[in-house]
């Protein structure tokens, strides 16, 4: 014989409550079975509202008790919307209905009752919750009878048996396992429908079984009788690896031990609550988790032994609002009694800790509490501890609240190391902080508490560790979707299934800005139709964006800074320090304050969040990358010599005699190659900015001011009101740009303008390079860097390709994208 029992989801509509007899029906086909079913979803918070309204002298206790009615009658119209057509099923309707409303009458009495008394006693709130369980199963039963189902019907109150601890009643094994096997050795029907949750005291009151007492009604059943198998029906697929709802990879465990799913289930598994698991587990009767909206799911299957699945962990759990107390105190150590007038005294209470930790040194005990003992256990401890407090031998309790517990739950974790460094090394990465750990000895559990905001995160890392195919999600957060920005997102949109499929990596966009609207969607942002997302979202700030990404707490976060702003630049540090990753092609971090600079590699390594720029200086070359690579493997840089500006060198290499400086700037700042004001580049300021970052990346501490700088413009270009008028003293003072050209073109040289940095000093300016040097045929928009070292001391490392345009630089934000996501 098989237990089955239906939640309230399961019955908490017509159509559910069809799915539920189409399974029945199946079922009873090769066994008889016994169904234990809940009240119709929604229903037992309903009652327990109106009975707080009546018992509060607030008459809209009648309005929540219509609802009821409403829910109820809803219900039966779905079942029997077929009766005008039917004789005997119209009959059945009108029987049902009645049966319902006079049971209904019952409970409106009972509820003006405790409106004119102005009182709810245990007692009273037991006969009220016992309605949900009566309606729904009595509804379910006449629904059966009138589809010629052959279906007994059984009231659980005379099965199960307690003692009168109203709203949580103790069972009276003894008798109600005489009952129950009374009861069905002398049954023949195919199905039995019994309602689950309610009970009779030995005095014949009517009691309730507690939290999750349907589960534990049919528990009680199944071991009463050697039942074959407890079937719980939800409307979820089984037991799931973690919360479902907060981790989109989750998914459905298909075997447990016992000892798993009792771990699971105490630390927040709703799905199955621990009590349900103790009488079937003597018994070894296998539970098997089901999903009534999708019956042919394979469901969690829960037995004595399990067969192995190559990995030890079987779940990720969690535990909301727990308070953490402390206490400690110098005259706790050595002294004996402290533990246990501590843990008298919450007994007293009825206080139930759910974590406990003690510091070998004895100096404190830690505990996890319910939040909402919180203040009644500080008060009482306070109290009993007050002599020793007086004394300064102990502090005050300490209370910290807004806290959950996660928990790694697996039978096998004993017997492979390093599970808990997992745990504690991908929580550490993110950035999560753990105020206490708990692990037993059997090593079943490690439970740790975290800050409630840290839960989501927390779990979809470990999750990711211990459960997904090695895929590593990376989240960004992308300011500046300009030109190089569109290119950056497109290269993502092209490359994100190549990516996961060859190298395990997700990339989500899950925040877009520009300077006037942004958008933050958790669920990622569509790439398809970002433009239009973006230009319906929110008004822009640095500030508001920042907070969206703290709110969201992504695990493996990344800032993408595509602007040249200084107000972006300057909240880098804010990013930091929630642990979230920065990767910036604007220069003014790098090149500015070195004290700024100096604090975000500090907050790099403190908070273990990736500081990355490639772009600075190279676009997408891999310029500072091998740079870092020569210094960390112990080389010491002596000489950099470079052409780090591709807009200069594509001006410089299209200037002849033929060609006015004029036409070819100008052509430079209509193809993108310099910023909106030439003078910017032609300046040289860009190209010291990158020279005094190399320098920096080398070990040497040189601020701007400390770079030598040869600038061949003329005065009247640098102080011209507008880039109108800069282009206009262009044009009048071409004889000498074409006297820089002549003079070199005189010399057999090539015009190029170089970085250099050599014994501690960097210098830039224009050069007249002879034939012969790596720099001579440098062409287009080319960028090449020199590195002269103790291990190249005559023949340089040289790093050489585009060192500018949309596409490579993208390109450069990408790869430092991929070296996060890689380590």
């Amino acid at each position: 014989m098989k237990i089955l029992k239906f939640g309230g989801t399961s019955v908490g509509s017509a159509e559910n409550i069809n799915k539920v007899i189409s399974i029945l029906e199946q079922q009873s086909k090769d066994t008889n079975i016994a169904v234990v079913v809940s009240a119709v979803g929604g229903i037992t918070d309903k009652l327990l509202e109106a009975a707080n309204l009546a018992c509060n002298k607030d008459l809209e206790y009648k309005q929540t008790y219509n609802a009821i009615w409403s829910q109820h009658s809803k219900v039966i119209e779905g079942l029997f919307e077929n009766s005008d057509h039917d004789k005997n099923l119209k009959k059945s309707h009108e029987a049902l209905y009645d049966l319902i409303s006079e049971k209904l009458n019952e409970l409106k009495s009972l509820l003006d009752g405790i409106y004119l008394i102005n009182e709810l006693s245990p007692k009273t709130k037991d006969k009220l919750l016992s309605f949900g369980e009566a309606l729904s199963s009595t509804i379910i039963y006449h629904t059966l009878k009138s589809r010629q189902v052959d279906v007994a019907y059984k009231n659980a109150q005379e099965l199960i048996v307690t003692d009168s601890n109203f709203n949580n009643a103790t069972v009276n094994f003894e008798i109600t396992n005489i009952n129950i096997q009374l009861y069905f050795n002398s049954n023949s029907n195919a199905i039995v429908l019994l309602p689950g949750f309610v009970s009779k005291s030995v005095h014949g009151e009517i009691t309730t079984l507690g939290r999750g007492g349907s589960d534990y009604t049919a528990a009680i059943i199944a071991a009463a009788i050697d039942a074959d198998e407890l079937q719980i029906w939800t409307d979820v697929s089984g037991m799931y690896t973690t919360n479902p709802k907060l981790v989109k990879q989750a998914a459905p465990i298909v075997e447990l031990s016992y000892q798993e799913a009792v771990e699971l289930s105490h630390f927040g598994a709703k799905v199955l609550y621990p009590p349900t698991v103790m009488p079937v587990l003597k018994k070894k009767i296998p539970i098997v988790i089901k999903n009534t909206l999708d019956p042919e799911a394979l469901g969690t299957t829960i037995t004595e032994n399990t067969q192995p699945n190559g990995s030890p962990v079987k779940g990720i759990s969690n535990i909301e609002n727990i308070a953490l107390l402390t206490l400690q105190g110098n005259g706790m150590v050595g002294v004996p009694g402290f533990g246990k007038r501590l843990f008298e005294t919450l007994a007293q209470e009825k206080i139930n800790i759910v974590l406990i930790t003690q510091s070998s040194s004895e100096h404190s005990i830690c505990f996890g509490i319910s939040d909402n003992d919180a203040k009644r256990a500080k008060e009482v401890i306070d109290t009993v501890f007050e002599y020793e407090i007086q004394l300064l031998k102990i502090d005050p309790i300490i209370v910290e609240t807004d806290l959950s517990i996660i928990a790694v739950i697996g039978d096998k974790m004993k017997n492979h190391q390093g599970i808990s460094g997992k745990m504690f090394s991908t929580l550490g990465k993110n950035n999560v902080n753990i105020r206490a750990i708990a692990q037993g000895a059997s090593e079943r559990n490690i439970s740790a508490i975290i800050h409630k905001n840290d839960v989501k995160k927390a779990l979809n890392s470990l999750h990711e560790q211990f459960f997904e195919i090695k895929t590593k999600q990376i989240n960004l957060f992308i300011t500046g979707v300009g030109n190089v920005g569109e290119r950056l997102i497109e290269q993502i949109h092209q490359q994100k299934s190549y990516l996961k499929e060859n190298f395990k990596i997700s990339l989500k966009i899950a925040g877009l800005s520009n300077s006037r609207t942004m958008v933050v969607n958790d669920d990622g942002i569509n790439l398809k139709h970002w433009k239009q997302q973006l230009e319906n979202g929110e008004k822009a700030s640095l500030k508001g964006f920042l907070n969206h990404v703290k709110k969201l707490n992504l695990r493996n976060s990344v800032f993408v800074d595509i602007t040249a702003n200084d107000a972006v630049a300057n909240i880098y540090g804010d990013y930091l320090k929630h642990s979230i990753s920065v990767v910036a092609c604007n220069k003014i971090a790098c090149s500015g304050n070195i004290e700024y600079y100096n604090e975000l590699k500090i907050l790099s390594r403190q908070y273990n969040a990736a500081f990355l720029f490639e772009t600075n200086v190279g676009a997408g070359l891999p310029v500072i990358d091998t740079l870092n690579h020569l210094v960390t493997s112990g080389d010491k840089i002596n000489t950099i010599q470079a052409v780090l500006s591709g807009s200069l060198n594509f001006i410089f290499n299209n200037f002849n005699a033929e060609t006015t400086f004029y036409d070819v700037v100008k052509q430079a700042q209509e193809e993108g190659y310099t910023e909106p004001d030439p003078r910017i580049d032609l300046s040289g300021i860009d190209v010291a900015r990158k020279v005094l970052i190399l320098a920096r990346e080398s070990g040497h501490a040189l601020e701007l001011s400390d770079l030598e700088s040869d600038n061949f413009l003329t005065n009247d270009a640098m102080e011209a009101a507008s880039v109108e008028d800069f282009f206009k003293t262009l044009i009048k003072d071409e004889t000498y740009y074409q006297s820089l050209f002549k003079s070199a073109e005189d010399k057999n040289c090539q015009l190029k303008f170089v970085a250099e940095f050599n014994n501690g000093k960097a210098k830039v300016g224009l050069q007249e390079i002879p034939e012969g040097h790596p720099f001579y045929n440098l062409k287009g928009k080319d960028n090449i860097v020199m590195f002269y070292t103790q291990r190249y001391p005559e023949q340089p490392m040289i790093i050489k390709g585009a060192g500018a345009g949309a596409d490579v630089t993208a390109s450069g934000l990408f790869a430092d994208i991929i070296r996060i996501a890689n380590n």
